[in-house]
This record gives C-alpha cells, sequence and structure tokens, in this order.
C-alpha cells in the first residue's frame, strides 16, 4: 500500500510539471498566431546641404580689430555671391570677442600673463538646395587666402527634406515584404492567412551609401554623405486560419 502511494504522488507531480509547463508554452506562443519581421530600403540623393566656416582677426585695439573683421565679412560675402550662391542663403552669426594673452613664467612658476590683443572671430552659415554648387565652393575656399581672409572651413552636412514622405514609402515596403513572408509560412504550413492582429515599426536607419555604417539601436542618421540609404523594419503579428 506504501508503495502504491509513492507510485501515485510520483504520477501526479509529473502531471502537474507537464501542465505548468504547456500552460507556460501556450502562454509564450498563441495557437494560430505568427509573427514576422519584414524590411524596406531605398537609395537616395540629399537635396540640402549644410556648410559653415570662421574667420578671425586679432588686434591690441578693438575699434581696429573690428573694423578688419567687418572689412574680411564684406570679402567673404562678395566672394560667396560671385560663386552664384544666393544672398539670402548666407546667415553670418554674432561675432565672439576674447582676450588673447601670453603667459609668462620664471623657473618653471607662472607669474602672471601679458595682454596680446583682441581676437575677433565670426562664423558663417550656408543652406542651400543647390548641393552641387556649394559643395565645389566649400572645396574652392581657399582661395580666400589671396584675399587676406583666413577662412576656417567644416566639412558640409546634407541632409534631406522629403523625409517625411521616404519615411512613409519605407514602412509600407517593410509592411509588404513582412507580409510576404507570412503567407509564405502560413503555405508552409498547411494553413492560409488571416486577419492582422499587431503592427509595430522597428528603427529608422539612413546611412551613407557604401560608407560601412553600423546600424544603431537609437537610429543612426547620417549626415556627412550626400548620398544615403534609408531602412526599417516592420514587425506583424498574423492569426492562421
Amino acid at each position: 500500500m506504501k508503495y502504491i502511494s509513492a507510485i501515485i504522488f510520483a504520477i501526479a507531480i509529473v502531471l502537474a510539471a507537464w501542465f505548468l509547463g504547456e500552460s507556460y508554452v501556450s502562454r509564450a506562443n498563441p495557437d494560430g498566431v505568427i509573427s514576422v519581421t519584414g524590411s524596406g530600403s531605398e537609395n537616395f540623393t540629399s537635396d540640402l546641404i549644410v556648410w559653415e566656416g570662421s574667420f578671425s582677426r586679432m588686434s591690441p585695439n578693438l575699434e581696429q580689430a573690428y573694423k578688419d573683421l567687418n572689412s574680411d565679412k564684406e570679402t567673404v560675402r562678395n566672394y560667396l555671391i560671385e560663386k552664384g550662391i544666393n544672398e539670402e542663403n548666407i546667415v553670418f552669426n554674432s561675432v565672439q570677442t576674447s582676450e588673447q594673452r601670453e603667459n609668462q613664467y620664471q623657473n618653471g612658476n607662472y607669474v602672471g600673463s601679458i595682454f596680446q590683443g583682441y581676437q575677433l572671430t565670426q562664423n558663417v552659415k550656408i543652406e542651400a538646395n543647390d548641393v552641387e554648387n556649394v559643395e565645389a565652393v566649400a572645396r574652392e575656399i581657399t582661395e580666400l587666402l589671396n584675399k587676406g581672409v583666413q577662412f576656417n572651413s567644416t566639412p558640409p552636412r546634407y541632409y534631406y527634406t522629403k523625409i517625411a514622405d521616404l519615411k512613409i514609402e519605407m514602412i509600407s515596403k517593410a509592411t509588404e515584404d513582412a507580409r510576404l513572408r507570412a503567407e509564405r509560412i502560413a503555405e508552409n504550413s498547411g494553413g492560409s492567412l488571416g486577419e492582422l492582429k499587431n503592427a509595430n515599426m522597428g528603427v529608422f536607419q539612413i546611412t551613407g551609401q557604401n560608407s560601412g555604417e553600423d546600424y544603431s539601436w537609437s537610429g543612426a542618421y547620417n549626415t556627412a554623405d550626400k548620398r544615403k540609404t534609408a531602412s526599417i523594419t516592420m514587425r506583424l503579428d498574423y492569426e492562421i486560419e
């Protein structure tokens, strides 16, 4: 009798474990539902360029430094306009002023500083849709050295003004790709695709073409390359009939 009770108890434990396991699997994988991920991508060329640079003057006399800087500003403005950049696309920022001092040391110990002059710096920003022309100007900007202007340039940044429309197109492509995958799975399992239960959009990425740039979990947004690739993923849950 004692052995029979032990056997019954063991069987009960096994059955309980089996039912618990089945319940967990059922919750994790609902019957009749499949999840698929689709992707879509599109190559495009930027239609907006942003390019920035700066120039500066230094003088012991603040008024003279400002006068020289203002002369350089007009030289830069005229140069850019002569190169075909519209004046409305040229923005000069406010002048930044800083004192330049030379530190003095005696026997390796700091003993003070001597005033050298005022350095005035002004930034200029060009934002335009004429991408090719601004690129050419950015490459040739060292010509300003021949005009007496020490101009420091930064690499252009490239953007796309129709990004919202592009994103909608990518979502459509990714959704269609996911649906085709779901239909293939349903056919292979001997069923048919039912209603869409859920749809979640993945991360929208913009990377440079042929740049070897890595994707990011937070979403990459390349501004260094004129030619880019947009991509997105969509996760869909379908019923299987």
